[in-house]
C-alpha cells in the first residue's frame, strides 16, 4: 500500500460540493463582522465617529479595541530573543497604524451586507505621519520611523559565521560581487481567511472555527489572549482551500471575532475579501541580499560574506522564522568553507511578513544559484561544472555544518546525491542545442535554466496520532495535522493499510479539532508526512501488534502464523481459521466483570503515538528549465520544465507529483508575474488579480517529474517533505534561463518577477 497512487479519498467529497470551509459554517442567528481598516500607511488616530452606523438596520454593535477590552498587544507566535524591539500589533489599533489595511474598528450586523454599509459610515480621524517603505534605506540617517514610539527601523541582526573568512578571501583567485534582490509576493490562496466563533450553550465552551493551519497554537493563545480557562476554548479547522504558509498565524480578526462572541452570546462569522486578502494576510519577502564570494583557480568556493535586508514590514507577528530560515541554508547544497553573513530585519509600513510556501529557502536558493552562474560567467566554467565542483559529496553525508539551526544545534543535512539529481534533470534536456538553433530561426532566444536546492523538512518537535479500530471493524485515526488540500487522509489511510490489511475506504481520519485530540503544532514547513506520518505509522504497528497478539490467542495460533488481509486476521494455511479485526476491538470495550483478554491494562483496540523528530529530513534536487524569450516583446515562454527531486520513500507518487506541480505554478508565478508593490507613501497598488497576476493551468509549461529515492535516516518511514520543493527553486531556475538566453546581449538577471518589461529593457539597454 505504501508507494502505491492510491486517488485521493477526501476528492469526491470535494469535488461534489459537499466540503466544509469556514463560510459554510452557518450557525443559527449568526451575526457577520466587518472589518474598518486603515487608508494611511502611517498615522495617528485622533479619534472615531460611530454614532451613525450605530443607528444603521440590524447593526448589533460597532467596537474599538478599547469597547472589546483588548488593549493589550497580542502575543507573537514565535517569541525570537534576538529581536531588538519586537512589535506586534493590537487586535484594533488604539492609538496609531502603521500599514494600510490595519483593522481599526469593527461592525456587527445581522447580515454581511447590513455590516459593510454601517461599516462605511464609520469615521476615523487620522493624523498623517512620515513613512518608511524601501528596506535598504529603513536604517538610512533621516530616514522616517515606522513606529513613533521606537528609535530605529531595525527589528534584529543575526550573522551566520564560521572560519577565517579574511583568509579565505586573501588566498582567493577571484573575489566576485553578486548582488540579489527580491520582490513582495502574496499569499493568493484560493480561499481567503474565515472566522466562526460561538459560545456552545451546553458547557458554555467557546467554540472556534478558523481557516487555520494552526488549530492549537490557536487555542493556546485564544486562551493567553482572552484570559479563558483551556478546557472552555476548542478551535476546529474545517476544510481549508490552500494554507501556503500565512495562514499558519494568528491574526486580529480570530482574537476579535471570538472576543465579539463572547461579549454579545451570539455566533459571529468574518470571512475575507479579496481586497483584505491583498493588504491584510500576511506578505512575503522584500529582501535583497549583497555578497561577494572568494573562488580559487578552479572555481571552487573559498569563502562567502555579505549583508542581508529583509524587509518585516510593521509588525514581527511570527518571529524571525522566515529570515533565519533563509539564513541557516545560505550555503544551499554546496561546501562553502567559511562564511561571513550579516542579516537584518527591519520594519517598514507596510503588511507584515510570514513564511509562504518555501519560508526563506526560496530567498537562499535564488541567491546562491545567482552566485553559481555568476562564477561560471566570470570564469568562463561550464555552469553545470561549477555546481560538480562546489557540491557536498555523496559520501560525505550526514554533513554537518557549523551554522545553528533555530534549536540551537547545528544544521545537518541528513543525506543526498546532488550530483545524481543533476545528471537526471540534465539528461532530460538532452539536444537542447539543436532546439536553440531552431529557435534562432525563429527569430526567438532559448535558454536553459539550472537550480539546485536542499530543503529541510519534518520540523519538530511532533505531531501525534491515535488509530483505533472500532467494532464495525472501521478504523478511526485522530491528528492534530491540518489539511489545506494536500492529502493527508489518503496517505494516512495507507499506512494504516499497510499495517493493518485494511480497505482504505474504511479508514476515517479526524484531524485539526482540539475536541477531538489533544494536542499538535502546526501543518508548516513540509512537516506532517514526516511528523505525522510517522506517528500514524508507529500507532498501527502497535495496533496491529496488540491485535495479533488477540488474534493468536483467540485461534490458538503462533503470532508467527498470522496475516492481516481484508479486515481480517488470518492464519496462514488454514482456510477458515479467522477473527475479524471488529471482532477483536469489541473485545476490548469491556463486558461485566470479565477481564480485558490478553492481559491487557487499558480497553480499545487502540494506540497513540507522538513520533519525535530531533534533526530534519533534508530532501532536495535540481529544476532545469527550457525558455524562449522573445526579443520584440521580452516575454518569456517557459517551454519544458524539468524537477529531478529526492523527497525519500514516496508515501504516494500520485499525491507527490500534485504537491510538485502546485509548487512549480506557484514559483513560477513568483520568478514571472506575482508583485506586490507600493507606492512611495505606502499605498498598496495590487490589491486585485487583475493588478496581481497568478499562472493559470494555460501558462502552465510540459513538466517532466524524475525521482530518486534517498530514505532519511532520522524517522522510521524513511520520508522527506515534499509540499514546497516545487517552489524553492523555481525563481532561480527562471532567471538562469533567462539570462542564458540574453547572453548575446550581456545580460544579468538579479531579481524577479522577470517580467516582460524587464526583459525588454535589458535588450534595450544593451542595443544601446
Amino acid at each position: 500500500m505504501i508507494g502505491a497512487p492510491l486517488r485521493r479519498l477526501e476528492d469526491p467529497r470535494l469535488i461534489q460540493g459537499q466540503g466544509q470551509y469556514v463560510d459554510d459554517i452557518n450557525r443559527p442567528d449568526t451575526y457577520y463582522a466587518v472589518f474598518v481598516r486603515s487608508p494611511e500607511a502611517h498615522a495617528r488616530i485622533l479619534g472615531i465617529d460611530a454614532d451613525e452606523a450605530r443607528t444603521m438596520p440590524g447593526v448589533l454593535g460597532v467596537y474599538s479595541g478599547t469597547d472589546l477590552g483588548l488593549t493589550d498587544r497580542m502575543p507573537n507566535l514565535f517569541p525570537a530573543p534576538a529581536v531588538a524591539s519586537s512589535k506586534q500589533g493590537f487586535a484594533l489599533a488604539l492609538d496609531e497604524v502603521a500599514y494600510v489595511g490595519e483593522a481599526v474598528v469593527v461592525v456587527v450586523a445581522e447580515s454581511r451586507r447590513q455590516a459593510v454599509d454601517a461599516a462605511e459610515l464609520v469615521f476615523v480621524e487620522y493624523d498623517p505621519l512620515p513613512v518608511v517603505v524601501d528596506h535598504l534605506t529603513a536604517l538610512d540617517d533621516g530616514t522616517p520611523m515606522a513606529h513613533s514610539d521606537v528609535h530605529s527601523n531595525l527589528v534584529a541582526t543575526m550573522h551566520a559565521k564560521y572560519g577565517d573568512v579574511d583568509a579565505a578571501f586573501g588566498a582567493a583567485s577571484k573575489v566576485i560581487d553578486v548582488h540579489v534582490h527580491q520582490h513582495r509576493g502574496a499569499c493568493a490562496s484560493m480561499e481567503p481567511r474565515g472566522v466562526v466563533a460561538v459560545v456552545d450553550d451546553a458547557f458554555g465552551q467557546l467554540v472556534v472555527w478558523s481557516s487555520t493551519q494552526s488549530p492549537y497554537p490557536l487555542r493556546s493563545h485564544l486562551v493567553e489572549f482572552l484570559g479563558l480557562e483551556g478546557d472552555k476554548v476548542r478551535v476546529i479547522a474545517p476544510d481549508v482551500g490552500g494554507g501556503f504558509g500565512p495562514k499558519a498565524a494568528l491574526y486580529a480578526e480570530e482574537y476579535v471575532v471570538a472576543a465579539l462572541a463572547l461579549k454579545l452570546g451570539v455566533a459571529v462569522k468574518w470571512v475575507e475579501t479579496r481586497r483584505e486578502h491583498f493588504v491584510s494576510t500576511l506578505q512575503q519577502r522584500d529582501q535583497s541580499q549583497l555578497y561577494e564570494v572568494a573562488i580559487d583557480g578552479d572555481g571552487r568556493i573559498l569563502g562567502l560574506r555579505g549583508r542581508i535586508v529583509h524587509d518585516n514590514g510593521a509588525y514581527v507577528p511570527y518571529g524571525l522564522v522566515l529570515p533565519a530560515t533563509g539564513l541557516q541554508l545560505t550555503a544551499g547544497p554546496y561546501v562553502v568553507p567559511t562564511m561571513d553573513v550579516a542579516l537584518e530585519v527591519v520594519y517598514t509600513n507596510k503588511t507584515p511578513t510570514s513564511p509562504i510556501r518555501g519560508a526563506g529557502r526560496p530567498y537562499a536558493t535564488f541567491a546562491i544559484e545567482r552566485v553559481m552562474d555568476a562564477i561560471a560567467r566570470e570564469t568562463g566554467l561550464d555552469r553545470v561544472e561549477v555546481r560538480r565542483r562546489n557540491f557536498i559529496p555523496a559520501d560525505a553525508f550526514p554533513y554537518e555544518r557549523e551554522i545553528k539551526s533555530r534549536d540551537g544545534n547545528p544544521v545537518t543535512l541528513d543525506s543526498g546525491d546532488y550530483q545524481l539529481a543533476l545528471n537526471n534533470a540534465l539528461d532530460a534536456v538532452a539536444g537542447f542545442s539543436a532546439r536553440r538553433i531552431q529557435s534562432e530561426a525563429e527569430g526567438k532566444l532559448r535558454g536553459l535554466g539550472i537550480a539546485s536546492y536542499t530543503e529541510d523538512t519534518g520540523l519538530g518537535p511532533f505531531e501525534g496520532a491515535r488509530v483505533e479500530v472500532l467494532p464495525s471493524g472501521d478504523v478511526v485515526v485522530d491528528t492534530g495535522a491540518a489539511s489545506q488540500g494536500q492529502g493527508h487522509a489518503t496517505v494516512f489511510a495507507q499506512l494504516v493499510a499497510q499495517e493493518l490489511g485494511v480497505d482504505p475506504s474504511r479508514i476515517r481520519i479526524r484531524s485539526a479539532d482540539t475536541g477531538h485530540y489533544g494536542y499538535g503544532i502546526a501543518t508548516v514547513a513540509s512537516r506532517t508526512a514526516v511528523t505525522a506520518g510517522s506517528s500514524v505509522h508507529l500507532a498501527a504497528q502497535e495496533v496491529a501488534s496488540m491485535a495479533r497478539t488477540l488474534a493468536a490467542e483467540h485461534l490458538e495460533a503462533s503470532e508467527d502464523d498470522l496475516v492481516f488481509e481484508d479486515g481480517k486476521v488470518k492464519v496462514v494455511g488454514q482456510p477458515g481459521a479467522e477473527v475479524s479485526l471488529g471482532f477483536l476491538a469489541a473485545s476490548m470495550q469491556g463486558t461485566g466483570a470479565k477481564p480485558l483478554p490478553g492481559g491487557r491494562q487499558l480497553p480499545g483496540l487502540a494506540a497513540d503515538r507522538a513520533f519525535q523528530m530531533h534533526k530534519p529530513a533534508f530532501a532536495f534536487g535540481t529544476h532545469v528549465a527550457e525558455v524562449e524569450v522573445d526579443p520584440e516583446t521580452g516575454f518569456v515562454d517557459v517551454i519544458h520544465y524539468v524537477v529531478a527531486h529526492d523527497c525519500g520513500v514516496v508515501l504516494n507518487p500520485m499525491i507527490v507529483d500534485g504537491q510538485i506541480d502546485g509548487g512549480i505554478a506557484h514559483g513560477l508565478g513568483n520568478a514571472l508575474s506575482e508583485r506586490v508593490s507600493f507606492t512611495e507613501d505606502g499605498q498598496p497598488v495590487a490589491t486585485t488579480f487583475m493588478d496581481y497576476r497568478i499562472m493559470s493551468a494555460v501558462e502552465m509549461p510540459q513538466i517532466t517529474k524524475l525521482h530518486t529515492t534517498t530514505p532519511a535516516p532520522f524517522n522510521p518511514l524513511g520520508v522527506k517533505g515534499v509540499g514546497e520543493g516545487g517552489t524553492i527553486p523555481a525563481a532561480a531556475t527562471i532567471a538562469s534561463a533567462v539570462e542564458d538566453a540574453l547572453a548575446p546581449y550581456g545580460a544579468v538577471i538579479d531579481r524577479y518577477p522577470i517580467t516582460p518589461e524587464m526583459v525588454f529593457g535589458l535588450i534595450e539597454g544593451a542595443r544601446t
